[in-house]
C-alpha cells in the first residue's frame, strides 16, 4: 500500500544513485537552461515564462510518468504552434496574449489527459516517420526564418515564412554587423561543444560570454545591439487564466495541432533507441496523462504549454540519470535562476537566444535522414518534401493536416493497389518462392500458385481479381488448378468473399479448380462464415503450397 504512492520512477530507488542523478541534474539544466529560455522568446513570452514550464513539466512528469530518463518541458516543435494560433485571438505581448497562452496550456493538457485516460495513444502512428520528419524539417524552417531579423539586428514584421524572408532581403543594408557577429560567434561555441560532447553546456557558455562582452564593450548603447532588458523574476502566480468565448473557436485548431504533436513527440522519445525496456501502452498512455498534467499545471502558473524533449532526455540519459530525480533537482535548480539570478539577464543580447533557436532547427533539419527516405522510396521522400514546403509555406497548423491526409492517402494507396507474386517451387524441395528473387524456381504444368500481400477487403477486392484474370489469361497453358497462398492475408471481409465466391464459380465453370493454402485462423473463420469453404469443400483447405498441389493435381488430372 505504501508503494503505491511512490511515483512509478522512484520505485526501488538506492542511495547509491543520488551522486549520480545530482550530476545529471547539474548537466541538463547548463545545456536546457539557454534553450527554455530561447523557446519562451520563441513563444512570444518572457524568458522567466520558459523556465518555470520546465520546472511544471519536469515535476509534474517526475511524479505521474513512467520514463526514468524522460525530460518534459518547453519545445521548440510547438512554440511556433502556440505563437501563431495565440497572436491570432491576441495581440502578441499585451497581458491577454499571455492569458490565453495559458489557458491554450491548460485545454492541450486536458486533452492530452483525455487522450491517456481513454487510451488513444495509437493516434501517434497516424503520421508515417517519413512525414514526421518533413513536418518537422518545415517547423525548422519557420523557426529560422522567425529568428533571421534578430540574428541581423533588423525589424520583422512579416507574418509568414514568405513575408518574414522577403522583409529581410528588402533591410540587409540595415544589417547590425555587432548582433550578427554574436549570434555566429555563439552558433559556433554550440555547434563546437557538441562535437566534443553533447553534455558539454556550449549554449550556456555562450549566453555568459556574450553578456560580458555586452557589459564589456558597451554594445548596447554603442553598437545598438538589442537586450532582454528588465526581467521580473520571483515566483509565479497560481490562478486560472481568463479568455472570453469569443476567443474559444479560433483556439480549436491550434489546440488539437499541439496536442497531436506532442503524442507524435512523446510516442518518438520514449521509444528511443536505447531503451532496455519498451514501453507498453498503458505506460505510454499514462506518460500522455502526466505530460497532460504538466501543461496543466504551466497555464495554472501563467506559462505555456509543455512537450517531451528528444535532445534534453537524450542529455539526461547520457549523463548517467537513474530517475526522474535527476528532473527534481534540475527544476529546482531553475527556479532559484528564476527567483534571483533574473538581473544579470537583462544585459543577454536577443541575438544570443536567437542562434540558439537557429541551432535547435538544424536539429530539426534531419538532412541525413531525407537523404535515407530518398535512397529508400522516392515516392516517400516526395511526401516529406511536400511537407516540408506545406508546413514552410502554408503553416504548421494546416501543413501537419495535410501530413496526416498524405499519409493515410499513401497507406491506403498501398493497401488498394498491393503488391503479389507468382509462385514457383524452389528446385529440389518443397518450398513455393516468388520467381523472380533471383532463386532457380520451376512449375508444374496446369497450375497457378498466386500470394497477394495484404487483407482481402473491398478497396483492393476488384484488384485483385483483375490481377489473377490477367495472369490465368497469360498462363502458357490450360490450367486445372489455382491455388491462392493466403499466408500474407491477415483477413478477408465481406467484399473480398463474394469476390472470391464469384471467382471460384467461374473457375469450376471452366475445369478449373480453386484451393487455399496456408490461411491462418482468422482466414479460415472469415472463409467459413462467409460460406467459402462450404462452397469449395473442405479438401480444397490446405496446410501447404505443396500440399495443395499435390492434392488438387491428383484430383483433377489435365484436360
Amino acid at each position: 500500500m505504501r508503494r503505491r504512492w511512490i511515483p512509478p520512477t522512484l520505485r526501488g530507488y538506492r542511495p547509491a544513485w543520488l551522486g549520480a542523478d545530482a550530476l545529471a541534474g547539474l548537466t541538463l539544466v547548463a545545456v536546457a537552461l539557454p534553450s527554455q529560455m530561447a523557446t519562451a522568446r520563441l513563444a512570444g513570452l518572457s524568458v522567466v515564462a520558459g523556465l518555470y514550464a520546465f520546472v511544471a513539466g519536469s515535476l509534474l512528469y517526475a511524479l505521474l510518468g513512467t520514463d526514468r530518463a524522460l525530460s518534459v518541458g518547453a519545445d521548440s516543435t510547438i512554440a511556433p504552434v502556440l505563437a501563431v494560433g495565440v497572436a491570432s485571438v491576441a495581440a502578441a505581448g499585451s497581458p491577454a496574449y499571455a492569458s490565453t497562452m495559458a489557458f491554450t496550456a491548460m485545454v492541450v493538457g486536458a486533452v492530452l489527459i483525455a487522450v491517456g485516460l481513454v487510451r488513444l495513444g495509437w493516434i501517434s502512428d497516424l503520421l508515417s516517420t517519413p512525414v514526421i520528419t518533413g513536418v518537422l524539417a518545415g517547423i525548422a524552417v519557420e523557426i529560422i526564418a522567425r529568428q533571421l531579423p534578430v540574428v541581423l539586428g533588423v525589424r520583422g514584421t512579416g507574418t509568414t515564412t514568405i513575408d518574414q524572408v522577403r522583409d529581410v532581403l528588402g533591410q540587409l543594408q540595415r544589417v547590425n554587423p555587432w548582433s550578427l557577429a554574436i549570434a555566429v560567434a555563439v552558433f559556433a561555441i554550440i555547434v563546437a561543444g557538441q562535437r566534443v560532447s553533447r553534455r558539454l553546456p556550449g549554449a550556456l557558455a555562450g549566453l555568459v560570454l556574450s553578456i560580458v562582452a555586452v557589459d564589456a564593450f558597451g554594445l548596447t548603447s554603442q553598437h545598438g545591439v538589442a537586450v532582454l532588458g528588465s526581467i521580473h523574476g520571483g515566483l509565479p502566480n497560481l490562478g486560472l487564466p481568463s479568455v472570453s468565448w469569443a476567443q474559444l473557436p479560433p483556439l480549436g485548431a491550434t489546440v488539437l495541432t499541439v496536442a497531436f504533436l506532442c503524442i507524435a513527440q512523446t510516442a518518438a522519445t520514449v521509444r528511443r533507441p536505447g531503451v532496455a525496456v519498451a514501453p507498453s501502452a498503458g505506460d505510454f498512455n499514462r506518460d500522455l496523462i502526466a505530460v497532460g498534467a504538466g501543461s496543466v499545471a504551466a497555464g495554472l502558473i501563467g506559462t505555456f504549454a509543455v512537450d517531451a524533449s528528444p535532445p534534453n532526455t537524450a542529455i539526461a540519459a547520457a549523463s548517467g540519470t537513474r530517475s526522474q530525480l535527476t528532473n527534481v533537482m534540475a527544476a529546482a535548480a531553475v527556479v532559484v535562476v528564476a527567483m534571483v539570478l533574473t538581473a544579470p539577464l537583462a544585459d543577454l543580447p536577443r541575438a544570443t537566444l536567437a542562434a540558439t533557436l537557429v541551432f535547435v532547427a538544424t536539429r530539426l533539419f534531419r538532412a541525413g535522414e531525407l537523404r535515407t527516405i530518398l535512397r529508400f522510396d522516392r515516392l516517400e521522400f516526395a511526401l516529406a518534401a511536400v511537407t516540408i514546403v506545406a508546413v514552410a509555406v502554408a503553416g504548421i497548423e494546416p501543413g501537419v493536416l495535410l501530413a496526416m491526409i498524405l499519409s493515410l492517402a499513401d497507406r491506403t494507396r498501398r493497401t488498394l493497389r498491393p503488391r503479389d507474386a507468382v509462385l514457383g517451387r524452389e528446385l529440389g524441395t518443397d518450398h513455393w518462392i516468388p520467381r523472380d528473387i533471383g532463386r532457380p524456381t520451376e512449375q508444374v504444368p496446369g497450375v497457378l500458385v498466386y500470394l497477394v500481400y495484404a487483407p482481402l477487403w473491398y478497396g483492393n477486392a476488384d484488384h485483385v481479381r483483375s490481377r489473377i484474370r490477367e495472369l490465368l489469361q497469360a498462363a502458357p497453358g490450360p490450367l486445372r488448378a489455382l491455388i491462392i497462398d493466403a499466408d500474407a492475408m491477415s483477413d478477408i471481409d465481406y467484399t473480398g468473399l463474394q469476390v472470391l465466391r464469384d471467382l471460384a464459380g467461374g473457375l469450376a465453370r471452366t475445369g478449373v479448380a480453386l484451393g487455399i493454402a496456408r490461411a491462418s485462423h482468422l482466414v479460415h473463420h472469415d472463409l467459413k462464415h462467409g460460406a467459402l469453404l462450404e462452397q469449395l469443400g473442405a479438401d480444397h483447405l490446405f496446410a501447404s503450397v505443396d500440399e495443395a498441389v499435390a492434392g488438387l493435381t491428383a484430383r483433377f488430372p489435365p484436360p
